[in-house]
């Protein structure tokens, strides 16, 4: 076996979550589905992206994974508008 699928394998033994280590996951890449389309396209729609990127990066300094960031954006968009200063129409 590959060390990367020994890894895997470890991780999934122990229930540990796989962290994005992928510097170049940002906002504007991130395919985002259900609930979580509408926020990424309002933050993205009102020039955020950095400024949400830099957010995730201070709250989340060793990685986070995809369905993380989804249910953050789904679930905290509140939150996410008040902190970014995004006006909901």
């Amino acid at each position: 076996m590959s060390k990367n699928r020994d890894q895997f394998l470890h991780n999934l033994k122990h229930k540990k979550q796989m962290r994005l280590i992928n510097e170049n996951l940002t906002l504007e890449n991130f395919d985002a589905w259900s609930g979580a389309i509408d926020t990424k396209e309002t933050i993205l729609n009102n020039s955020k992206e950095d400024d949400f990127n830099f957010l995730i990066e201070e709250l989340y300094p060793d990685g986070i994974t995809e369905t993380q960031l989804n249910d953050i954006l789904w679930f905290e968009y509140d939150w996410i508008y008040e902190t970014l200063n995004i006006r909901e129409e």
